[in-house]
Formats: structure tokens, C-alpha cells, sequence
């Protein structure tokens, strides 16, 4: 039994920047790669960013130079760090995570999710 819980959306104007968080709990003996998604309305789920344990990151072309992805291994939290923020990156924002439940069995799980909503 694992949760993941993002914090963090909200209602910003174009320009501006919003600080996602996303913290696992529940039965967890390691985390290995944590990302996050984000799902706009007609569109299908896409990939923002992730990172893995060892802090290697990886970015869409739409949010490299703007977006920030972060971890605090010891708090098993992700970040998202989202600056000149566009009416387009307006969606659902969605946490996810490789979590290691038993010693030999990674799950992914994912969160609820966070709106962000961006005006122009």
C-alpha cells in the first residue's frame, strides 16, 4: 500500500511560476526513478519530467529551460519547480514514482493529481 500526494497547483498568470510537491508514504523500502506527468483537457497523458535515484534528469523539449525537477531522497518527496509558466502548460499534473514494496518487486504508482491552471 502505497500513496503518492501532489500540493501545489493552483491558478497562476502567464509569466508566473508554481512550486510542485509530490510525497510517497506506505509501505516502502526504496523509490527509484520519480517523475511527473501532466494530462491537459483532449489531450493524452505526456511525460514533464523525471529524475532517478542517482539525480539524473530528463525533461520534455517543452519544459527544458523553464521546469525543474528535484527530490529529497530522505523525505521521499519530488519536486517540480515550474517558472514562465504558459496558458498551454494548463492540465492536471500528475506524480509517479517506481517504488520498491517488497525486496524483489518494483511497482509504479501514481498520484491524483494537481490542476494548474495558467491565464493569460
Amino acid at each position: 500500500q502505497v500513496q503518492l500526494v501532489e500540493s501545489g497547483g493552483g491558478l497562476v498568470q502567464a509569466g508566473g511560476s508554481l512550486r510542485l510537491s509530490c510525497a510517497a508514504s506506505g509501505k516502502i523500502l526504496g523509490i527509484n526513478t520519480m517523475g511527473w506527468h501532466r494530462q491537459a483537457p483532449g489531450k493524452q497523458r505526456e511525460l514533464v519530467a523525471s529524475i532517478a535515484a542517482g539525480g539524473r534528469t530528463n525533461y520534455a523539449d517543452s519544459a527544458k529551460g523553464r521546469f525543474t525537477i528535484s527530490r529529497d531522497n530522505a523525505k521521499n518527496t519530488v519536486y517540480l519547480q515550474m517558472n514562465s509558466l504558459k496558458p498551454e502548460d494548463t492540465a492536471v499534473y500528475y506524480c509517479n514514482a517506481q517504488v520498491l514494496t517488497t525486496f524483489s518487486q518494483w511497482s509504479i504508482y501514481w498520484g491524483q493529481g494537481t490542476q494548474v491552471t495558467v491565464s493569460s
